[in-house]
């Protein structure tokens, strides 16, 4: 059995290799102090659910059998998509739930995405998680809990179809890069009045043909190709785990999640005006405005799924969104990431328009890149960041935001560097008015991080 290592405990999940730092004797330790967690909150049951990787019903199993030891009744969703356990958590009397999921990491990982009485934990509740399993004595509750299936897919789908209704029929490819989603989002989309064409959506946890992250580029180019060869009008793409949504024209412009937002927001503020739309760090200095001119008031926020959909109770919005592509919908919907229905509510808002890709393609934008990372050992990053803040001044900003890394606004354009929370690597984005801009911003950067740490190999 492996010793417990506390880097797996992360900001808003756990994430750690198998037969490294995880393993069938780490997730079942895990079930137990996640078990006392939800009995002491009043609650009796945890639903569960594992994406298609596979280590996933090894690990699933012994989850399952760790809360059962702390006296919780399980209900096993089986092989599922992590909104689906989200969505099991709204409707099946238990309001706690646990996804066994690597989300986008390489197939050698896997983790944990939690929901405890109602809440997605985060930080110190994760952390609680960790002192207690390093507490546990091992002593059996006086009784242990029960253990059932359910097969929650029917529900799910038909509960996003009766929600979102299409104007026209609309002729789509779909890329779920072998992740979980190709289970269901074929099926789904067809419902709805959608010709499907599909490309690796046979759940296969190695992943053999490109790597389940539509964030970046090089994942969506299959897709890309099968728009220009074939006649479907959209692409969408998910990433591994089915909370992301990636999306490509017809004409093969990447629509980043951030102007996917545009669209988004501007329809939920005709129902919501006057109300708070959330978007984090990483997201275009275009989405602000967008969001003021269309009656709503513009909220950024840290990255990550559990911190935004926590800032969304707290304020109430009924939108969130992060460049990553997790999308919260609370109009119409739960208020948890959920790619397949953000899908579906893209697709209600395309069929309204006789041309889908012009109406994308219109949205505000500037020269950008994608997420940039820089590969840097455990903790490194966090350091680097803190460096950053403490050492750097950045000539000419009109305003530096700290509160998720730093990101440094100028006049044409902006600059970020974050600590990845799931993975050892500084995440940068660059955006600018022109490509002597980005360069400009893109120096400024390089300088300070190389000042920080000169061996940085940058990747621009």
């Amino acid at each position: 059995m492996l010793a417990l290592s506390k880097t797996i405990f992360k900001a808003y999940d756990i994430r750690g290799v198998i037969d490294s730092t995880l393993d069938a004797g780490v997730a079942r330790r895990l079930g137990r102090a996640f078990g006392r967690a939800v009995l002491a909150r009043g609650e009796t049951r945890v639903v569960i659910g594992r994406d298609g990787r596979l280590s996933g019903p090894e690990l699933a199993a012994a989850l399952a059998a760790g809360l059962q030891s702390a006296g919780v009744d399980v209900i096993d969703l089986g092989m599922v998509a992590t909104p689906m356990v989200y969505y099991g958590t709204e409707v099946l009397g238990a309001r706690s739930g646990i996804m066994v999921t690597g989300s986008h990491n390489p197939p050698n990982y896997n983790g944990f995405k939690m929901v405890l009485a109602g809440e997605a934990i985060h930080g110190a509740a994760i952390l609680a998680l960790y002192h207690d399993i390093v507490a546990d004595d091992g002593a059996a509750p006086a009784a242990g809990g029960s253990y059932g299936t359910h097969d929650i897919a029917p529900d799910y789908l038909a509960r996003i179809a009766g929600d979102v209704k299409l104007a026209r029929p609309i002729k789509l490819a779909l890329d779920c890069g072998n992740g979980v989603a190709g289970a269901f989002a074929g099926a789904l989309y067809r419902s709805m009045g959608c010709e499907v064409t599909e490309l690796f959506c046979e759940v296969d946890g190695t992943f053999p043909n490109h790597h389940p992250d539509p964030a970046h580029p090089e994942n969506l180019q299959d897709l890309i190709r099968c728009l220009r060869e074939t006649d479907a009008e959209i692409g969408i793409a998910f990433d591994g785990d089915g909370d992301r949504l990636g999306v490509v024209t017809k004409d093969g412009q990447i629509i980043y999640p951030d102007r996917q937002m545009m669209l988004f927001a501007a329809d939920v503020l005709a129902r919501h005006p006057g109300q708070q739309i959330l978007y984090d760090v990483k997201c275009t200095r275009h989405l602000g405005p967008w969001i003021a001119r269309h009656g709503g008031r513009p909220l950024m926020w840290k990255t990550g799924h559990s911190l935004v959909k926590a800032k969304m109770r707290e304020t109430g919005a009924p939108l969130g969104g992060e460049m990553s592509g997790h999308i919260f919908f609370k109009d119409r919907w739960y208020g948890f990431d959920d790619g397949m229905y953000a899908g579906a509510r893209l697709l209600e808002l395309l069929t309204r328009v006789p041309d889908p890709s012009a109406l994308l393609n219109s949205l505000p934008q500037s020269d950008s890149t994608p997420e940039l990372h820089l590969q840097l050992l455990e903790g490194e990053s966090v350091a680097l960041v803190d460096q950053l803040r403490a050492d750097t001044t950045f000539p000419g900003a009109e305003r530096i935001i700290t509160i998720d890394g730093l990101r440094v606004e100028y006049a044409d354009g902006f600059g970020l560097a974050r600590s990845s929370n799931t993975t050892p690597v500084l995440v940068m984005r660059f955006e600018a008015e022109s490509g002597a801009a980005l360069r400009r911003i893109q120096g400024e950067f390089r300088r300070a991080i190389v000042a920080a740490k000169p061996d940085a190999e940058l990747p621009f």
